[in-house]
């Protein structure tokens, strides 16, 4: 095999390599790197505890002062909701107070995905 070829081959398997780790981050890496600043699953901080959040209405963690938007908005939080909420909390609840957005689509999957899980309920 020539050089080029080798160096090729090897620029080849280290763009595979970061793109295997990439999609390996797990929802919870994700979470953690996104998410922490203002959220944790066991506790409130400058959001609400999101620990148990699929299933539950939106505005009804009684530790946490909610929006009168978020408090009235009438949702329950399901994969798709929260994936609409993520996209664009302003478009899903007009007047709330979160203004965070997650931009990439496999990004809001894995965090929705974390959150629905047992675990994240605990």
């Amino acid at each position: 095999m020539k050089w080029p070829a080798v160096a090729v081959v090897a620029v080849i398997a280290a763009f595979a390599a970061s793109a295997s780790a990439q999609e390996r981050e797990s929802g919870a890496a994700i979470f953690a790197r996104r998410c922490s600043g203002c959220h944790t699953l066991d506790r409130d901080m400058e959001g609400p505890r999101l620990g148990g959040v699929v299933g539950r209405a939106a505005g009804t963690v009684a530790t946490f002062e909610y929006s009168a938007a978020l408090k009235g908005a009438r949702i329950t939080w399901t994969r798709k909701t929260l994936d609409q909420w993520l996209t664009d909390p302003e478009k899903l609840v007009p007047r709330t107070e979160m203004n965070f957005r997650v931009l990439s689509a496999e990004e809001r999957r894995r965090i929705v995905e974390y959150l629905s899980t047992p675990t994240a309920g605990k």
